[in-house]
């Protein structure tokens, strides 16, 4: 499993994936409180026929958060690239 961190709209997202990059794609969202911790065991699981992906979102698990009138608050609103035009 590889891990990583990816800007999205100026924050750092955290994510882990396994899998082929060519094999369809199986994405993981956890819920309100979680991250992609839960998804450890079973992300390496389904490598064999997926790409798979675990994100956690801003202000999650290892996801940066913002800022705002000095009280952290997370952000979960879809990133750009994710929102239609």
């Amino acid at each position: 499993m590889r891990t990583g961190t990816i800007d999205v709209d100026g924050l750092g997202i955290f994510y882990r994936e396994a899998g082929k990059l060519g094999n369809p794609k199986l994405v993981f969202l956890h819920g309100f409180p979680a991250s992609s911790h839960q998804y450890r065991h079973l992300i390496p699981a389904l490598a064999g026929k997926f790409h798979v992906i675990g994100m956690d979102y801003s202000g999650f698990g290892n996801s940066e958060c913002r800022i705002r009138r000095s009280i952290i608050t997370p952000s979960i609103r879809p990133p750009k690239w994710w929102r239609s035009s």
